[in-house]
């Protein structure tokens, strides 16, 4: 019988939930308040479900299995508890990593940003409620066959589920004629989406100028999973007008005997009998040194420790790539070739066209060049949590597909990518099942590019006089993410991007770089003067533009995905449709982790609905 030891266990008490929406706040509300440890409270010998991470969808599920007080559930987190002040992304509250050097981008390194703390990502991220097309939802499923629930028909009602809808302000609606449809979403949930206090009034004049482009849709409402442009709200709890994220939506405020978290705790290996995952061994380190303790899983192990860690955490329990465990000196268990590839994130460029004339007051440099305005903005946030310190990133955008962005290319495009020699774009003897499932992804994003309703071009709106960073929402080139064979268990991950590996990616960047242009020249956008900075005018050749585009893509927009892949097991996969490890009983993962294609949105949304999902999956199976 394991020895109950002493540990830090985090009381389920309703908190104060300081946590600022804004991006933009004034330093002075940015302070954070950490929970000190519990020396006196101890963790029990076993519980019906162990969950290990306490972000996104560990929360989640978490809530989600624990709520008919039928099950007892254990969440553990490596991060901290963090009362208040988690406004911004940063490196504060993320873990500290770099990736390894990629050689097609002049051999740069970039950071990897993930949360370490309670909430995950949820809590430092953009706070951008995004849900992608149907077709990415559908093309899931299409990997199983047609009679697959990871569609779009069937990840609706999750998305539903997982967040509270509410409509924005009426006088700020109509300021800049913000349309939406109550219909996509529901109003059952303990995670909020709502709309800022306040919006830049040249925001309707760009949203407008798109229309000036053949074939750009207006869907009804960010939720409809069609591609086009539209408004979209934030992570916000309505009436506080503060963050909402995991931790204040799946853990606040509950106060369950059979729900519980412990923080700062390192999972450092899935405990495995006879093929079948029976608990965890975790450490925590304190005055005394590190202590490590077991806890015993009655029912399931549930992994949710994101793209990064999730695979790190089965490679280092013996579940991966068979070459790899035995470099590293790791006992083989499972020989699972997916583990920690099929890595994808969401590369970005940042550009700069700036319209000469523009003349629109307020605008976002206003904030810091007109002392006037600048001390309103504060005023009124203080007063009542309106104006300009309640808008995140932004709340409208474009997400267009090839057939628009690129009309006269996009068909050359597919058929370049359709006659590829996959097996030379992934590593030297990659696995043939992991050869497979690139292809049959390839195959299916060759239909994208043709598909009006797969988004690859994503550009935020500023309300400002200028551009800004642009997103390829569908990379073709994939990664990896696996253990440092030479200290499998103290350091972190091997993070390769692989960057522009799929040459593809780059026609297509080049596209959207042309497309930006298009949209600030020759649409009624025109008669601002815009002045194109970044790249520079003079850069108009296609090589020149991937040459400028290996020396600034930033392979990360913070959406790690796909590592521990949802695919058939001979096409590479890790899990199957239940979220089932291959090869392992009573183990899933529940996270980002597990979708096999990237999609074409920020990713925070979809985690939350696939987190819903998945706890249907796991109680219909109890």
């Amino acid at each position: 019988m394991l020895p109950r030891l002493p540990l830090r266990l985090v009381p389920l008490a309703t908190f104060f939930s300081g946590v600022l929406g804004s991006l933009e706040l004034p330093i002075s509300q940015l302070e954070a308040r950490v929970s000190l440890p519990q020396s006196t409270s101890s963790v029990k010998f076993s519980y019906d479900y162990v969950i290990v991470g306490g972000g996104t969808s560990g929360l989640t599920v978490a809530d989600r299995l624990s709520e008919d007080g039928k099950f007892t559930v254990l969440v553990i987190e490596n991060g901290p508890i963090v009362y208040s002040g988690v406004a911004a992304m940063g490196p504060t509250w993320s873990y500290q990593i770099n990736s390894a050097r990629q050689p097609n981008l002049n051999n740069r390194t970039t950071s990897v940003t993930v949360g370490n703390l309670v909430g995950g990502s949820s809590a430092i991220n953009a706070m951008m409620t995004i849900r992608a097309t149907s077709d990415d939802y559908d093309r899931w499923g299409s990997f199983f066959g047609e009679d697959s629930s990871w569609s779009w028909e069937g990840l609706l009602p999750y998305f539903k589920k997982a967040v509270d809808f509410s409509p924005p302000d009426d006088e700020v609606a109509k300021s800049v004629n913000i349309t939406w449809d109550s219909s996509y979403w529901g109003n059952t949930s303990t995670v909020h989406t709502s709309w800022p206090r306040f919006q830049w009034p040249a925001l309707e004049h760009q949203f407008e100028a798109f229309r000036d482009i053949p074939g750009v849709e207006f869907p009804p409402d960010s939720g409809s999973g069609k591609a086009g442009v539209y408004w979209f709200p934030t992570f916000m709890d309505p009436e506080k007008i503060e963050r909402s994220y995991a931790r204040t939506g799946h853990y606040n405020d509950i106060n369950r005997s059979n729900f519980e978290l412990i923080s700062e705790s390192k999972v450092t290996k899935i405990i495995l009998e006879d093929g079948a995952a029976t608990g965890v061994s975790f450490q925590q380190k304190g005055e005394n040194g590190t202590t490590i303790i077991d806890v015993k899983a009655n029912k399931e192990v549930i992994i949710a420790a994101g793209a990064i860690h999730s695979p790190q955490l089965l490679q280092q329990s013996g579940i991966g790539p068979r070459a790899l465990l035995k470099t590293a000196g790791i006992d083989i268990v499972v020989d699972l070739p997916g583990v920690g590839q099929n890595f994808q994130d969401h590369p970005m460029v940042f550009t700069s066209i700036s319209l000469q004339n523009f003349s629109v007051h307020p605008n976002p440099t206003d904030m810091y060049s007109n002392r006037n305005f600048s001390a309103w903005a504060q005023e009124v946030w203080a007063a009542n949590k309106t104006g300009p310190y309640s808008l995140g990133v932004g709340n409208v955008a474009a997400w267009l597909g090839m057939p628009v962005i690129a009309p006269e290319t996009f068909e050359e495009i597919a058929t370049k990518l359709e006659e590829l020699d996959y097996a030379t774009l992934l590593p030297d003897n990659t696995d043939p099942t992991v050869i497979a499932g690139y292809e049959a992804q390839m195959k299916s994003m060759a239909s994208g590019i043709r598909s009006p309703n797969t988004a690859f071009y994503n550009h935020v709106l500023s309300g400002g006089g200028s551009s800004g960073t642009i997103v390829d929402l569908h990379p073709l080139s994939r990664g990896s993410v696996n253990i440092n064979p030479s200290d499998p268990f103290n350091s972190e991950p091997i993070v390769d991007y692989r960057a522009l590996t799929n040459p593809v990616d780059l026609d297509i960047m080049v596209e959207i770089l042309r497309f930006t242009k298009r949209y600030y020249f020759e649409t009624r956008l025109r008669e601002l003067a815009p002045r194109q900075v970044q790249p520079p005018a003079s850069v108009e050749d296609p090589e020149d533009l991937k040459r400028f585009l290996r020396g600034n893509v930033n392979p990360s927009y913070f959406h790690p995905v796909g590592t521990c892949a949802m695919l058939p097991r001979e096409l590479g996969g890790v899990v199957d449709e239940k979220l089932k490890v291959y090869g392992v009983r009573n183990l899933r993962v529940v996270d980002a982790s597990i979708e096999p294609v990237l999609v074409g949105a920020n990713t925070c949304q979809t985690t939350y609905a696939v987190a819903e999902k998945a706890a249907d999956l796991i109680k219909a199976d109890a």
